[in-house]
């Protein structure tokens, strides 16, 4: 398992003070007992900073609403969600019933994409249309079932927060460290 944010280093021991008649003999210890007494040494890195220009602002923000989309998404839902629960019986049961009709048209397109029959049926990528139609398709439903206070201030708090995460983020530590995240939705 890959450790986030710190890694452990020792470094080597030296010893300033000869042995004492109270220390015991360091050659008859084993070497397992030397390696415990070894002092660490953290190495940190932060995973966010700002960025140096606004290109590189811009560029970031791409990068990590192509990267981190879907989870941005989960936390839009998961926020609406709780806002719904108190008073919008309704609106929650179309929120959900949307959530899982996106969740299993994005199964479907990872399970077959190979497939002849699903090339030949579908010729162009048609997450571009289906997923937004979905989201409108939602917005709607929320505001019909009188939900759309409910729709704006959640997407006003977690926009907010979702676009700090987009420009703060610095996903190329992890790509130099190997730590990538897993992505949700894999790409053909």
């Amino acid at each position: 398992m890959a450790s986030y944010g710190a890694a452990v280093q020792r470094s080597p021991a030296t010893c300033a003070n000869p042995p004492s008649q109270t220390q015991p003999d360091e050659s008859k210890q084993s070497p397992n007992l030397e390696e415990k007494k070894k002092p660490f040494s953290f190495q940190t890195t932060c995973q966010f900073n700002i960025p140096a220009t606004d290109e590189a602002a811009a560029v970031r923000i791409i990068k990590n609403l192509g990267k981190f989309g879907l989870y941005y998404a989960e936390f839009v839902f998961i926020v609406l969600f709780i806002a719904l629960i108190p008073q919008r019986k309704v609106s929650l049961v179309y929120l959900v019933a949307f959530k899982e009709v996106a969740i299993l048209y994005l199964l479907l397109l990872r399970a077959v994409a190979n497939s002849v029959l699903f090339r030949w049926l579908i010729v162009f990528d048609t997450r571009p249309v289906i997923l937004p139609l979905l989201t409108i398709g939602t917005a709607l439903a929320l505001i019909f079932t009188d939900a759309g206070i409910h729709l704006l201030i959640t997407l006003a708090a977690t926009v907010s927060i979702i676009m700090a995460h987009a420009v703060l983020a610095d996903s190329s530590l992890n790509e130099e460290n190997n730590q990538e995240y897993e992505p949700l939705v894999s790409t053909v």
